[in-house]
């Protein structure tokens, strides 16, 4: 039998673990007939959730759950799923295409070809939560306190009136609590995990933008595999795979997180920005995938803007 050790930032107890991570470690076993077992070190017991690449190119690790927000500029041709504005419909939906732009063009798996990437995904389209100010239209932005991301939509949160505020998720609650922040935007994981939704009010839907992930192997483990193992494990890895974590990880959540919110009797006010401010919206965001094809043009990639167009083309027409 061949033991593997596998890195989780997060603790197997939270709904990540129990929705996503076990299930698939469990498949991963299963494919490989019990040939393969792998060992969990979660809740960062093993690597800090931003050393965790560093941690398979080191073999610290032999596989583990990478989130790529933690690396500005590692990985900056599949940054474009994280473009603002961007209308996919949810985290499955967001992961197959990522996975297919993965797999099309050798230029983003290059960027990652430090590890050996199983599958990719990404969060469903964050929303926005506030405490006391319900954000109905774009002129309700102006002069409120927002966490953001980073990157583009931090950009494009300036452009709308917005104070940027950057604290980690784990003090979100209180800084909400407190007033030292307006809202924030969020998946549904989180917000299931961390319970903002007993501090605000407010839930605001609109195209926004995702964040993206890997599972990986560390190249040291992965050559030493023979080749129909590696084959077994890629069979829950790519497409399917991509897909069973945007789902199980984030859309999943949704349902858990309004379970939660009614049952505690919170206050949830649902409001959808208006097809106009939506469209408004996205003129907003076209500088910035502007800027995003022209750095990475610039960088000596001129085939950014296909990369660009066959995102959309694909949130058009790909369906899970």
């Amino acid at each position: 039998m061949i033991t593997l050790r596998y890195a989780d930032q997060n603790p197997k107890g939270g709904w990540e673990g129990q929705h996503a991570m076990l299930p698939w470690i469990e498949r991963m076993e299963k494919a490989t007939n019990g040939r393969v077992k792998f060992e969990i070190y979660d809740a960062q017991t093993l690597t800090k959730g931003p050393d965790t690449w560093e941690a398979l190119k080191a073999n610290v690790a032999d596989v583990a759950w990478a989130f790529h927000g933690y690396w500005a500029g590692l990985t900056p041709l599949a940054d474009v799923i994280s473009l603002p504005s961007l209308a996919f419909k949810n985290a499955e939906h967001a992961s197959g295409i990522l996975w297919q732009l993965y797999e099309k063009y050798p230029s983003i798996r290059q960027q990652f070809a430090a590890n050996h990437v199983l599958l990719t995904w990404t969060s469903n389209p964050y929303f926005l939560i506030t405490t006391d100010k319900q954000i109905k239209t774009l002129d309700d932005f102006k002069g409120t306190k927002i966490r953001l991301t980073g990157g583009p939509p931090t950009e494009l949160g300036k452009a709308l009136g917005i104070s940027p505020i950057s604290v980690g998720m784990p003090d979100t609650y209180a800084n909400l609590q407190k007033g030292v922040m307006d809202g924030m935007m969020i998946p549904w994981e989180a917000i299931y995990s961390f319970r903002q939704y007993e501090v605000v009010k407010y839930y605001t839907f609109f195209p926004s933008f995702v964040v993206y992930f890997t599972q990986s192997f560390s190249k040291a483990a992965w050559d030493k595999l023979p080749p129909d193992i590696q084959k077994q494990l890629e069979s829950v890895g790519g497409l399917e795979g991509s897909k069973f974590w945007g789902k199980n990880m984030f859309d999943t959540a949704e349902g858990a997180a309004r379970e939660a919110i009614k049952a505690g009797n919170y206050t949830m006010m649902e409001s959808t920005l208006a097809a106009a401010d939506v469209a408004k919206l996205e003129a907003m965001s076209q500088p910035l995938w502007d800027k995003w094809v022209q750095d990475n043009v610039a960088a000596g990639h001129p085939e950014a803007a296909e990369i660009l167009k066959t995102t959309q083309d694909l949130i058009k027409s790909y369906k899970p």
